[in-house]
C-alpha cells in the first residue's frame, strides 16, 4: 500500500511540475493545483493516517490519531483554493490587458497570429494643433 501512495504522490507531483512549466496560463493553474493535491497527500503519509481510532488521547483508547497531519491539510486546502482563485483572476487580467493567454504576454500563438495579420491598421488622422492664433 506504500508503493502506490508514493507512486501516487509521485505523479501528482511530476505531472504538476510538467504542466506548471508551460507556457499558458491555464496549464499552469491545473499544475498548482496538482502540486497541491500532491503535498496534501504527502502531508497524510506523513502523518501515519490510522482508521477507526480517535484524534485525541483518551485513557480507555489502544492508540490514537495524530490530528496535526489533518489541520495542516485542512489549512493547505483552504490556502490553495484561495491561491487558485487569484491565479485564475490575474490569468483573466492578463488575458483581457494582453490579449493572449502566454504567460509572459508576449508570444502569440498560430491562430492569434492570424487574427492580427486580419485586422486592417487603422489610418491615422493628422494630429490638429488646438492652440490656434491667440486662443486658448
Amino acid at each position: 500500500m506504500e508503493w502506490l501512495i508514493s507512486l501516487i504522490i509521485g505523479v501528482l507531483t511530476a505531472t504538476g511540475v510538467y504542466l506548471t512549466l508551460r507556457a499558458r496560463t491555464f496549464p499552469v493553474v491545473l499544475g498548482l493545483t496538482l502540486l497541491a493535491y500532491g503535498v496534501n497527500l504527502f502531508l497524510f503519509a506523513m502523518g501515519r493516517l490510522t482508521i477507526g481510532f480517535p484524534a485525541v488521547i483518551d485513557a480507555a483508547a489502544e492508540a490514537y490519531s495524530d490530528p496535526l497531519p489533518q489541520a495542516l491539510v485542512l489549512t493547505a486546502i483552504v490556502i490553495a483554493f484561495g491561491m487558485t482563485a487569484f491565479l485564475i483572476v490575474l490569468a483573466l487580467k492578463a488575458r483581457g490587458e494582453l490579449g493572449n493567454d502566454h504567460v509572459d504576454g508576449l508570444h502569440l500563438a498560430k491562430d492569434e497570429q492570424a487574427l492580427e495579420k486580419n485586422k486592417k491598421p487603422e489610418k491615422s488622422k493628422p494630429a490638429q494643433s488646438s492652440h490656434q492664433g491667440g486662443e486658448q
